[in-house]
C-alpha cells in the first residue's frame, strides 16, 4: 500500500486506476463492500485500486465548529484499506482551492488529469465539488463523456432499515457500545495516544497503567473496557479505564491502560489500544482493598475477552 500525502508524489503507476473518492472514516463493512467492487473493477481495467480521501475532512475548514473527532487516523485508515486490497490511498491536502472547485473542475483536475482514472466506484450518497453540488447523476454524465466506467454500490444494512455508516458507529462508540460497533467495522475500534507519567497509584496496588494523552480519534464513553494494547512490536490483553478516579477523589477524565503481562516502561512512546467489550461503569469504592478486588475481576474478564 502506498500512502500519498503530496499530490506531486502521484506517479504513473498510480494512474489509469479504478478510483473511489470518499472519507472512509472507520473503514466499516459498507466501505468494504465498495472496496470489493473497486478491486474487481481494477482487475477489469488492468490498473491499481486507489482510494482518494481528504486530510483534513472538508468540514474542518468549512464549518470547524461542526467538526467531529474522526474514527481513524490517516495512517490507520490506509492500513485497514490495504487489508481489503487497496493499493494506494491519496490523503489529499484539503485547502480553499480544492473546496472551491466546481464538480466539473474537480472531475477534470483530479479524476482525469491527475489520476487518469479508468473506473470509478461510489456509494449512492456520493457528492463532490463546491458545496457538494455534484451528485451521482452528474458523476455518471461526466464519466460517460470521458469513457470512464462507473459503478454504484448500494448501502449495506445491518438489520431492517439500519444502514451501516460512520455516523451510526460513532454513536455506538460514544455510548460505550464498542462490541456492537466492532460488529460493523472491519477491525476492532482503536485509539492511539502517547504514554505519559501518572501519579503512580497503579504500581503501588499491583495494577500499573499506561496513561494515554494526545488521543486524536473519538473517545469511547466513560467506563472500564476489555481490549488489547499494541506498542508496535507486541500486544497484550488490556483492562482500560476511561474516566475519573472517584475512589481517590479525582474528577479529571483519564485514559489508563493496564497491559496484562507487560513488564517494562513505555513512557514517551505511542501506544495503540483496541476496544473489545465494555465491562462496567466507573465506580467509587469504599476502600483500596475493595478497589483491588474489583480490578482483579476486571483483569480476569479482560483476559477472557482478549484471548
Amino acid at each position: 500500500m502506498k500512502l500519498i500525502r503530496d499530490p506531486d508524489d502521484i506517479t504513473e503507476e498510480i494512474r489509469c486506476c479504478a478510483l473511489s473518492i470518499g472519507n472512509f472514516d472507520g473503514v466499516h463493512l459498507g466501505h468494504a463492500r465498495i472496496i470489493e467492487r473497486l478491486t474487481s473493477m481494477a482487475r477489469e481495467v488492468q490498473g491499481p485500486a486507489v482510494v482518494f480521501t481528504f486530510d483534513p475532512h472538508p468540514v474542518c475548514l468549512l464549518r470547524p465548529e461542526l467538526a467531529l473527532s474522526p474514527l481513524t487516523r490517516t495512517k490507520r485508515k490506509s492500513q485497514l484499506l490495504s487489508r481489503l486490497g487497496v493499493q494506494a490511498m491519496i490523503a489529499y491536502p484539503t485547502d480553499g482551492d480544492l473546496l472551491n472547485m466546481s464538480p466539473a473542475e474537480f472531475f477534470q483536475s483530479i479524476v482525469v488529469d491527475r489520476l487518469g482514472a479508468r473506473a470509478i466506484v461510489e456509494g449512492p450518497n456520493f457528492f463532490f465539488g463546491k458545496d457538494r453540488q455534484g451528485d451521482i447523476r452528474l458523476l455518471g454524465q461526466l464519466c460517460e463523456s470521458r469513457g470512464i466506467k462507473m459503478a454504484i454500490v448500494d448501502a449495506l444494512q445491518s438489520g431492517e432499515n439500519n444502514y451501516i455508516s460512520s455516523s451510526r458507529i460513532r454513536e455506538l462508540i460514544g455510548q460505550g457500545n464498542v462490541r456492537d460497533a466492532t460488529q460493523l467495522l472491519t477491525a476492532p475500534y482503536r485509539i492511539r495516544g502517547m504514554v505519559t507519567h501518572g501519579v503512580g497509584r497503579g504500581v503501588k496496588i499491583g495494577f500499573p497503567t499506561a496513561n494515554l494523552e494526545v488521543v486524536d480519534t473519538l473517545m469511547p464513553a466513560q467506563g472500564v473496557y476489555a481490549g488489547r494494547g499494541f506498542d508496535g512490536t507486541a500486544s497484550w490483553p488490556a483492562a482500560i479505564n476511561i474516566g475519573p478516579n472517584p475512589t481517590f477523589g479525582e474528577n479529571a477524565k483519564k485514559v489508563e491502560v493496564h497491559l496484562i503481562g507487560f513488564e517494562g516502561t513505555l513512557y514517551g512512546q505511542p501506544l495503540e489500544v483496541d476496544f473489545l467489550a465494555r465491562l462496567r461503569d466507573i465506580q467509587t469504592f469504599g476502600s483500596i482493598d475493595e478497589l483491588t478486588r474489583q480490578l482483579a475481576v476486571d483483569v480476569d474478564q479482560a483476559v477472557k475477552v482478549a484471548d
